[in-house]
């Protein structure tokens, strides 16, 4: 794993969550209990502060950083598709951000909220609860139903599995 202490900032990363060995960690990052750290994330607080709430799950390539003296807050039961990008935005708990969608400064994407793949929200926006949203910029057009949030609780369950199924990780 690359986990970097940057000018006094130290990640904390808790021992039952996985990082990925080629992912990056600098900084004032903290990571709860069994997130899984998907292959190349970049997650860096250099100069803002990261938050990763518990059973998360940050896929391949997601970079995650937050501008100076400000946070990038991922709250609980999160999946941040491959290829995404967060930028000191708030996110709650059980969201969904599609595959390469973006989640810009000072925007929050709500409890239950789904953003499409490729996805822009933008800066200052707000993706009210169980809302979904695609397209650039993002735009509501519907709202979550539990037949999709059943669905997700299955896909969730298993990226919780992983931060424990990786540790037995073997390189060849």
């Amino acid at each position: 794993m690359a986990i970097y202490e940057f000018e006094g900032r130290i990640p904390s990363i808790s021992d039952s969550s996985f990082v990925f060995p080629n992912a990056t960690v600098i900084g004032d990052v903290t990571i709860e209990d069994e997130v899984w750290i998907g292959p190349g994330a970049v997650i860096r607080g250099d100069y803002g502060t990261i938050k990763i709430g518990s059973f998360s799950a940050i896929e391949d390539n997601c970079v995650i950083h937050a501008r100076p003296g400000e946070t990038t807050y991922i709250g609980k039961h999160v999946t941040i598709g491959h290829l995404s990008v967060v930028h000191t935005g708030r996110i709650k708990d059980w969201a969904v951000i599609g595959m390469n969608a973006t989640v810009s400064d000072f925007s929050e994407v709500g409890e239950w909220a789904a953003i499409g793949e490729g996805a822009v929200v933008r800066s200052k926006q707000v993706i009210p609860d169980r809302g979904i949203a695609v397209g650039v910029p993002a735009k509501v057009i519907g709202s979550v139903n539990d037949e999709y949030i059943n669905l997700w609780k299955g896909y969730k369950k298993n990226y919780n599995t992983f931060s424990s199924r990786y540790k037995n990780l073997v390189k060849l």
